[in-house]
């Protein structure tokens, strides 16, 4: 909904660098425990995706998988985004890694951040 309402935001791809790899799982568990300076795509869109999907869970108690699932999840800002149904493959093997609720290390935090600030720009604009 943010990418929606708003043209100018601080994580627009067209301002960085970013760097592609076909190690998906690997660099994705890479952002979820190390604080990293690279944009590596696909892996930050499925890292980015768990993110958004684990603390929209949370916070308003929808269900995980079904937000993982939605193609309208990083809608509007990501284009390398697949939902689960796209690769659940590569999804299972990232989640299995993991621990929930999510630990704020690596770069977990800055998306954190990122999330945040488009719920209170959402907000203000309804």
């Amino acid at each position: 909904m943010f990418h929606r309402l708003n043209r100018d935001y601080e994580d627009d791809l067209k301002k960085f660098d970013i760097t592609f790899s076909n190690d998906v799982v690997d660099d994705a568990i890479l952002h979820f425990r190390e604080k990293i300076d690279l944009w590596i795509y696909p892996a930050k869109s499925y890292f980015v995706a768990i993110c958004y999907a684990s603390w929209l869970s949370e916070d308003f108690g929808e269900d995980f998988w079904d937000l993982l699932a939605d193609p309208d999840l990083l809608a509007g800002n990501d284009p390398y985004y697949q939902p689960y149904g796209a690769d659940p493959e590569t999804y299972d093997s990232i989640i299995s890694q993991l621990v929930f609720p999510l630990e704020y290390i690596g770069m977990v935090p800055d998306v954190r951040k990122y999330y945040e600030q488009e719920f209170d720009m959402a907000l203000k604009r309804l």
